[in-house]
């Protein structure tokens, strides 16, 4: 009886895997290449017990422990070495970009393509109520088991020290086991949520939900930490104790929370979601019908969104720059890291590389606002702007402002949230001055990126997903550049690495200058070619 629910699941299955083998090619490639590139560099970054020792004093600070996570002691590292290093600088950060994976992947073949009409086309077939997600589920399991295997695999067969094929299995299986329970979350949101957007909104939401329980935890309390499924995921104590417990739990939660969406999903209407919607007003305003209007209105959730998370984001790395304080006072070693000859302190360099990691996500909505574009012109719903007396360049300019002023919005949530929190927990508080220049300054680098959204989406709006990769590869130059010694010309593809380290750095107004000028040639092109190229439908 209950097989007749599921009649079809592998036939569609092998239909979105054939849709989506593209990305999910992109996505294993890189998560195992970045993970295996960094693992074989880590003998040579630390080869003598000094260095080990080195680093091993950075896992009490405050500041690594809530980026990183806090699943090692000191004698951990000086004791077993490169396993443990490379863990606790990778596992967390890894985990977050399967489950990012995941969250795409599920929002992509269940909200995604029931908006599409897809799932209203092959529910017409002979196939059960509950095929279609039983397929998006199982390929879900596949592209996380195969995650699996290549990482457990290949970290086995690089013959470092400390990293055995148990151990190595041991951490891709809670990479595998985080995927599929983020994942889990997806499908349940999907039944929650009316659209994909809703759906994706949700499940990041709960991303980083579970990230900021992990950090305060870690800096404060434990057991707030185990609250977080990304705490059981640092708990596991790769290449040390291999505590097993995380990976069944994970995967516990990750059954229990697909089985209540399923439900969910067998017993709501296709188009139709358990999140009440507001009704919208019976007529427009006047603002509502300009296109910067409609263009806002459409994406006015997402940006509130965004605009909340990074400021929260923001202030939880501010409460933790009093004890980062204390804890660079109080080790006379640390001071060792600072150049005799530099007048910044550790904090200030710290908050340069966290505004750099930070600038980064504050590029994601700007460029989400552009590549909207895109989605209302793959749903064939450009033809209602253009009806209209409106030119292209009008259209297309409206979004191009938008997304300037969504970048302004959110560096300045940065610098109020970091400012706000961490002048009350500090001795000697950073001017917001300073912490304003160390946001505003990474403006330039972001208008870049947004140029390039726009050239894509005039020039080859089939690839405009590379502009997702190349945001990808900043963060791996900004945070494991240096690592994995990458060589200058490496780095330099990254627009982010020519922007001054404001308040380490002096600042360089030439260099702004300069990438003002490059973000608008790059704009400008854009245009033309969307001016000159066909539309969609």
């Amino acid at each position: 009886m209950y097989s007749r629910l599921f009649k079809g699941t592998v036939a569609i299955s092998k239909l979105m895997v054939k849709q989506q083998r593209l990305k999910i090619l992109f996505w294993l490639l890189g998560i195992v290449g970045i993970t295996l590139a960094a693992a074989a560099s880590y003998p040579s970054i630390y080869p003598d017990e000094q260095s080990k020792q080195a680093f091993a004093l950075t896992m009490e600070n405050p500041a690594m422990k809530a980026m990183v996570g806090s699943g090692y002691d000191l004698a951990d590292v000086t004791n077993v070495g490169i396993g443990v290093i490379f863990s606790y600088e990778m596992l967390l950060f890894t985990a977050i970009a399967v489950a990012i994976m995941s969250i795409l992947l599920v929002s992509k073949s269940t909200r995604a393509d029931e908006e599409d009409g897809r799932t209203e086309m092959i529910g017409s077939l002979p196939v059960g109520r509950l095929a279609y997600l039983s397929a998006a589920t199982l390929v879900l399991l596949l592209t996380n088991g195969l995650l699996v295997l290549l990482t457990g695999i290949g970290l086995g067969t690089l013959g470092i020290e400390g990293i055995d094929f148990s151990s190595s299995f041991l951490y891709s299986l809670v990479l595998g086991t985080t995927g599929l329970l983020f994942g889990s979350f997806a499908i349940l949101f999907a039944q929650l949520a009316e659209t994909s957007k809703g759906t994706v909104g949700l499940s990041f939401a709960f991303l980083i939900g579970t990230y900021l329980v992990r950090a305060i935890g870690d800096v404060g309390n434990e057991t707030v930490s185990l609250f977080s499924p990304l705490g059981w995921t640092v708990r596991t104590s790769v290449f040390l104790d291999n505590n097993w417990w995380p990976v069944f739990l994970l995967m516990g939660v990750a059954i229990i929370v697909a089985t209540i969406g399923f439900f969910l999903n067998a017993i709501r209407d296709i188009d139709s979601g358990f999140l009440p919607v507001k009704k919208g007003n019976k007529h427009a305003s006047r603002f509502l019908q300009t296109p910067i209007g409609l263009a806002l209105r459409l994406q006015r959730t997402n940006i509130i969104a965004w605009a909340i998370g990074l400021f929260v984001l923001s202030a939880t790395f501010g409460s933790i720059l009093g004890e980062l304080e204390t804890y660079f006072v109080d080790l006379e070693i640390m001071q060792a890291f600072i150049p005799e000859d530099s007048s910044s302190t550790m904090t200030e360099q710290f908050v340069t590389l966290l505004m750099a990691i930070m600038s980064l996500f504050s590029a994601i909505p700007a460029v989400m606002v552009v590549l909207k574009l895109k989605g209302e012109e793959n749903k064939n719903r450009m033809e209602y702007y253009y009806s209209r007396a409106l030119s292209r360049t009008k259209v297309l300019g409206s979004y191009y402002v938008l997304a300037i002023v969504v970048s302004m919005v959110m560096q300045l949530l940065l610098a109020v949230g970091l400012w706000s929190v961490g002048s009350t927990v500090m001795d000697k508080a950073l001017s917001f001055g300073s912490i304003l220049g160390a946001a505003l300054v990474y403006l330039p680098a972001i208008w870049v990126v947004v140029g390039l959204a726009i050239l894509l989406v005039g020039l080859v709006p089939k690839v405009t997903a590379a502009i997702w990769a190349y945001i990808v590869y900043g963060f791996i130059v900004v945070y494991l550049g240096d690592l994995l010694d990458f060589p200058g010309w490496m780095k330099g593809i990254s627009v982010f690495e020519y922007v001054p380290q404001i308040p380490v750095d002096e600042m360089n107004v030439w260099v702004m200058i300069l990438l003002v000028i490059v973000a608008k040639a790059i704009t400008i092109c854009g245009f033309i070619f969307y001016r000159k190229r066909d539309i969609a439908g």
